[in-house]
Formats: C-alpha cells, sequence, structure tokens
C-alpha cells in the first residue's frame, strides 16, 4: 500500500484525470483528431508553453502510455528523446526506426505536454489533459495488442483496480497472469534504485516482455 498521504493526493489527481468532458457529437478521423490534439491550449500556465507530443497511427499494435513529456522531449519536440527513452526502447527490444514507427508504435502519456519540474522531478500530468483527449484517442487506435503502462497516473487510468497496489504487487501480478496490459517502472535513472531491489524485473518481466511484443508486432527487435 501506498503512504495515506501519497495515496490520498494520486486519488484526487486521478479522480480529476479520470472525469471524461462530454463526448463531442463528431467522431473525427484520426489524422484529424491528432491535428486537433496538437493544436491544444487547454491547460493554463505551462512554464514552456503548450506542445502536446505523442505518436498514432491507425495501424498500431502497442501502446506506450507514460506520465508526461519530459523538457528534453518537449524541445526536440520527439516523445522520449532522451536517456529515459533509450532504456526503454532497450527494455522493450525495440529499435530507434522500430519505437518511431508510428504504424506500429502509438504513444501516448497521460498529459501530453511538459507538465513543468518540481522538488523531486518532474510535476505530475496535467489533469485537464486525459478527460479531454484520451478516449477519443484510445477509441482511434483499435488495433492495440498491448499496452505498456509507465507510473502511477498511467497505472491508475488503465488497471484501476491496481491504483492503490505498490509498483512491485503490480508488475508481479502480471508476471503471475500476462495480460494485454503491462506496467512498468519508469524508465528514469531516479527508479534505477527500485529495479536493483527487484532484479526478478530484468530476469524474468523484461525478456516475457521482449517475447510479448515481437509476438504481437511479426518482426525481430533490437539485436
Amino acid at each position: 500500500m501506498q503512504p495515506a498521504g501519497n495515496a490520498q493526493a494520486l486519488e484526487n489527481h486521478t479522480l480529476r484525470m479520470n472525469t471524461p468532458r462530454p463526448a463531442p457529437s463528431e467522431t473525427l478521423p484520426l489524422d484529424a483528431l491528432l491535428e486537433r490534439v496538437r493544436a491544444c491550449t487547454l491547460c493554463q500556465g505551462l512554464p514552456l508553453g503548450p506542445r502536446p507530443l505523442l505518436q498514432a497511427g491507425s495501424g498500431a499494435r502497442i501502446l506506450i502510455a507514460g506520465q508526461a513529456p519530459g523538457r528534453r522531449a518537449h524541445l526536440s519536440g520527439i516523445p522520449f528523446d532522451d536517456v529515459s527513452g533509450e532504456r526503454l526502447r532497450a527494455w522493450l527490444g525495440l529499435t530507434r526506426a522500430q519505437f518511431y514507427d508510428a504504424s506500429r508504435v502509438a504513444i501516448v502519456p497521460m498529459g501530453l505536454c511538459f507538465p513543468g519540474t518540481g522538488r523531486s522531478g518532474d510535476l505530475p500530468p496535467r489533469p485537464e489533459c486525459a478527460p479531454a483527449w484520451r478516449t477519443p484517442l484510445l477509441a482511434a487506435l483499435p488495433q492495440i495488442e498491448l499496452t505498456v503502462v509507465l507510473g502511477r497516473y498511467a497505472l491508475a487510468w488503465h488497471c484501476p483496480g491496481q491504483a492503490r497496489a505498490t509498483l512491485a504487487d503490480a508488475v508481479a501480478a502480471w508476471l503471475q497472469a500476462p495480460g494485454p496490459v503491462i506496467p512498468l517502472p519508469h524508465p528514469s535513472p531516479r527508479n534505477m534504485a527500485w529495479i536493483k531491489r527487484h532484479p526478478w524485473f530484468e530476469a524474468e518481466v523484461l525478456p516475457l516482455l521482449r517475447e510479448r511484443i515481437q509476438l504481437v508486432l511479426g518482426t525481430p527487435g533490437a539485436a
């Protein structure tokens, strides 16, 4: 279980994030939806201004559901364009070209813009974002077979029954009964201590995850 204060803060933030706006009267094709999303200025007070970052193709088979872009990704305009992205691609067994192929891999974080930095790292994803865009975006990705969940806010959305579980328990539960949604620690260097405390993650979870990814994509991963 999470400490009471942290759990309550996460629950309050998640409640706002999981409260969808009224459904739009029209269903947009993915290209039109992405154009609208990338022009979004819904969140006010973003330190570097709005720059929604995501990747999606209607035929994508894998969804990367992260937290929010970091500062470096915001500046480059490329999701996971940092050391965390390098580690994530190694975990998944994907080359950079495979990872950034929108026809194979969709990248849709809980917050689409860089939220800023707090005392212990990046701030949580803005709660306005997911209610506005997440449901229509996921509905436009009907071919997704495997969802990779990074971080607690994404876990609360995609696996609400595990929102209060520890990360280790959530990952271990997938290892015992692998399903279409797999929770992972965020690949940030800040989480290397967690990985060292749980050696079974690299020894057992990642090999199985890579097998699943290669099966879904029908192609070998990175060498």
